[in-house]
């Protein structure tokens, strides 16, 4: 069962108390070029992204980043590092979330002005906490980034917004080790109430990184925790919103776009499914209906999955049979199947 958190707003996104889980993201492009940038928004938002984060490593940055957020279609945060001031900058400029640190901000009184212009906008923070940027002198105590010095500095900086009396927080503790990052996450999340946001950070590339946040996000998420997440993927950030789907679907937890089923062939297959299984899957990424789509090679299990889909295709030798709805609708030409299965689910989500 989920874990119900304290609920928040980003923008027009809530996170926590029983929302869904969101999906976001972060820009790899300058922030500093407006123009870049907004594509790369617009890109995200087309995948299903549903909150982006912008680097703003200086006052340019945060000057672009209030051009950005009044054209983009999702909600913007931005990420800031050691300098108050750029924090009071995008608030100014109407930024709908702030990613920062309390504790590397500096004296109290910057983080207490910082905090008092987020609060007046109702802007919500969210502290980061990284396996590779703990205090020195948490270090010094666990000897290394133990969960439970990352929980403590999470705690830390809680406690200073806290104190100055802010209560719109999120928190994530970010690993690139897998069972360190869950365990850190278990352990914060018996601890405190504010909705989380979770990820493995610096996961790798799209094929290592892919499997590590399935596996970690996939054991928290079972658990109940997590209010929104991101894939830390190197490479297009796009990808990091498509794994981020696909981990809530396989979870039963979100239904946006298709669950495409298909089998990984064996000698009985007599098509070349393994090119017709990844046209189809190309081709159907912009469809967001919530559909069931297989691709089966064999008698075997082919018409059974097929059957079971909404639309789906059952190979046999040089052909296949074309399902919809659970009925046969027609026997389909190997060089035609993925055009027809194509076809067949536009059809469907154009019939409603």
């Amino acid at each position: 069962m989920k874990k119900m958190t304290k609920q928040i707003r980003v923008g027009n996104v809530k996170i926590g108390g029983g929302a869904l889980c969101s999906v976001q993201s972060m820009c790899n492009t300058d922030t500093r070029d407006v123009a870049a940038t907004l594509g790369q928004i617009k890109d995200l938002a087309s995948a299903g992204c549903e909150l982006v984060r912008c680097a703003v490593p200086d006052m340019e940055a945060a000057e672009a980043l209030g051009e950005i957020k009044v054209e983009s279609p999702i909600p913007v945060i931005a990420d800031i590092h050691f300098d108050y001031k750029l924090a009071l900058k995008v608030l100014e400029r109407g930024i709908d979330g702030l990613r920062l640190n309390p504790g590397n901000i500096g004296e109290r009184w910057k983080v207490a002005e910082v905090v008092k212009a987020a609060a007046e906008r109702r802007v919500p923070i969210r502290i980061g906490v990284n396996a590779g940027s703990l205090e020195k002198e948490l270090l010094l105590k666990y000897g290394h980034p133990t969960a439970e010095a990352m929980v403590e500095s999470a705690l830390g900086h809680v406690r200073i917004l806290e104190e100055i009396g802010y209560d719109q927080i999120k928190i994530s503790l970010k690993a690139s080790d897998v069972m360190k990052t869950v365990e850190a996450y278990r352990l914060l999340s018996a601890a405190v109430d504010y909705p989380l946001h979770i990820g493995i950070t610096e996961a790798g590339t799209i094929f290592s990184g892919t499997i590590k946040s399935s596996v970690g996000l996939g054991i928290l998420l079972a658990s109940g925790i997590g209010d929104t997440l991101r894939v830390s993927l190197t490479g297009d950030p796009v990808d990091e919103v498509r794994v981020g789907f696909e981990i809530l679907k396989a979870l039963g937890l979100r239904q946006r776009g298709v669950n495409f089923v298909s089998c990984p062939t064996c000698g009985r297959c007599q098509i070349n499914l393994i090119h017709v299984a990844e046209e189809v899957e190309k081709r159907l990424r912009a469809v967001d209906a919530p559909l069931t789509v297989a691709v089966m090679g064999c008698v075997v299990n082919g018409p059974g999955e097929a059957r079971e889909a909404d639309v789906g295709i059952a190979g046999g030798k040089g052909e296949g049979l074309l399902f919809r709805g659970g009925e046969i609708v027609r026997k389909v030409p190997e060089n035609e199947l993925a055009d027809a299965l194509v076809a067949e689910v536009l059809k469907l989500v154009k019939d409603g």
